[in-house]
């Protein structure tokens, strides 16, 4: 806005009134204060661009924005975007995700922060998908070791130095392994001066970026890399599973499974991301349904990133159980 004088800004709010309130047209303004058509035309979009005038445009209120509302107030969360979904394919949801989440990281990070970042191919998405507009110092941090997977673009140490680049920050890697041959062995790692400042450092998370992994077959990333075979992924479906969050496996009430793979797991536990101040969780489909469902009621997830077909399941199944108690 510049600087008007009383005359000018008199003038402005004239005209505006002339033609929003006793609704005139700019041709009949003209004549009644001797100027062009033009002079009116460059006169009311002055008055906008000054202030003058302010233009609500009420919306109605959409099913999307209802969904989102219901969403946060079921579940407590601070922010719900939701993806309008076609007859569209997985991979083709899971980057239109992405995307979405890329937007929101954009928004919500600022100099200085510390986000951490778990791994998938929902975050990969997201990764994928941000064009950072301006630079921030924000230092990205590897929340879990490394998988060692046969796609290393969805590995934690790569997306890490990748979204670092992209935001102009620095990253700091995890160097261990996911998953170790023993709780013994884990112990000894975490004693590594290298292992404990990274962990250290993940206290101090302003952000998290975590993706909410599947049990299904297909979709597993604990069964896609190798850690455990389709007997032990019946297992844990036997025992309640549903998805997992940074690793952990947890069943639809969000109650991590007694798995002895949780004790030899190298990374984030669960309740640091509780008192991270704001993790988004990536996840979509309706086959993601019940994982999404638990790691909402697992505490952890402050903004969820979904699609209406899913966030419509989740709360189905929600109201379902709500009711049978």
């Amino acid at each position: 806005m510049t600087h008007l004088t009383s005359e000018r800004r008199a003038l402005l709010a004239k005209v505006a009134t002339l033609y929003y309130e006793k609704n005139m047209t700019q041709a009949e303004i003209a004549k009644l204060l001797d100027i062009s058509r033009p002079q009116v035309s460059r006169l009311l979009s002055e008055g906008r661009q000054e202030g003058v005038v302010e233009i609500i445009i009420h919306h109605p209120i959409d099913k999307n924005t209802l969904l989102k509302q219901t969403l946060k107030d079921y579940f407590g969360l601070k922010d719900v975007r939701l993806l309008k979904t076609g007859e569209i394919g997985y991979a083709q949801l899971v980057e239109r995700l992405g995307v979405i989440a890329a937007r929101h990281l954009e928004e919500m990070l600022d100099d200085d922060m510390i986000l951490g970042i778990s791994w998938n191919t929902g975050v990969y998405q997201v990764v994928n998908a941000l064009r950072a507009a301006r630079k921030k110092k924000v230092t990205v941090v590897q929340l879990t070791g490394t998988v060692g997977s046969v796609n290393p673009m969805i590995d934690g140490p790569d997306l890490t130095r990748w979204l670092a680049q992209t935001l102009g920050g620095q990253y700091k890697y995890l160097p261990a392994p996911l998953l170790v041959e023993s709780a013994q062995t884990r112990q000894v790692m975490l004693k590594d001066r290298s292992i404990r400042e990274k962990m250290d450092l993940m206290g101090k998370l302003d952000m998290a970026l975590v993706g909410i992994g599947s049990l299904s077959p297909g979709l597993s990333s604990f069964l896609l890399a190798g850690y455990i075979n389709e007997n032990e992924l019946r297992e844990i479906i036997r025992q309640g599973g549903v998805g997992d969050v940074c690793s952990y496996h947890f069943d639809l009430h969000g109650r991590v499974l007694p798995l002895e793979l949780h004790n030899r797991l190298i990374g984030v536990d669960l309740e640091t991301l509780r008192k991270t101040p704001y993790v988004i969780g990536v996840g979509g489909g309706l086959d993601k349904a019940a994982a999404i469902l638990g790691a909402l009621r697992l505490g952890v997830i402050d903004c969820l990133i979904t699609d209406e077909v899913a966030a419509k399941a989740v709360l189905k199944m929600a109201e379902a159980g709500s009711a049978k108690r």
